[in-house]
């Protein structure tokens, strides 16, 4: 096999203050040195795997999110350990979540950016 494992998921963001308001406030993630590359951005380490906020300049097109919620486009997945203290923090927080059950232990949310993310309860494969 070629890959060893996933280093880093990456998120393009248009307003990085919004973005690092969920990540760090919603999600809990603290962030970690990152070199400077001359434009904006963030990261955080959650688990093995580092999340790389990249500020997107203005005009650069990044392609576009899902219109709406679903877990058919793209997406990165984050492990959890409680399916229903996850759901109930995320509903505090106001976000829009599209539950499945605790036996199937997934979520599915968009950040502010509409980018894609599934909670899933760890050990759980799909």
């Amino acid at each position: 096999m070629l890959v060893r494992g996933v280093n880093h998921i990456s998120f393009a963001v248009r307003d990085l203050d919004r973005a690092r308001g969920f990540y760090e406030g919603v999600l809990g993630l603290e962030s970690i040195d990152r070199p400077d590359f001359g434009i904006p951005g963030r990261w955080y380490q959650a688990g093995d795997t580092q999340v790389h906020l990249i500020g997107v300049p203005e005009g650069v097109d990044t392609g576009s999110p899902p219109p709406s919620l679903t877990p058919l486009a793209n997406h990165q997945a984050f492990a959890i350990e409680d399916y229903r203290k996850v759901l109930a923090e995320l509903q505090r927080h106001g976000v829009e979540v599209m539950e499945t059950t605790p036996e199937n232990g997934q979520l599915f949310v968009r950040d502010p950016d509409g980018n894609m993310l599934e909670f899933i309860v760890d050990g759980i494969r799909r």
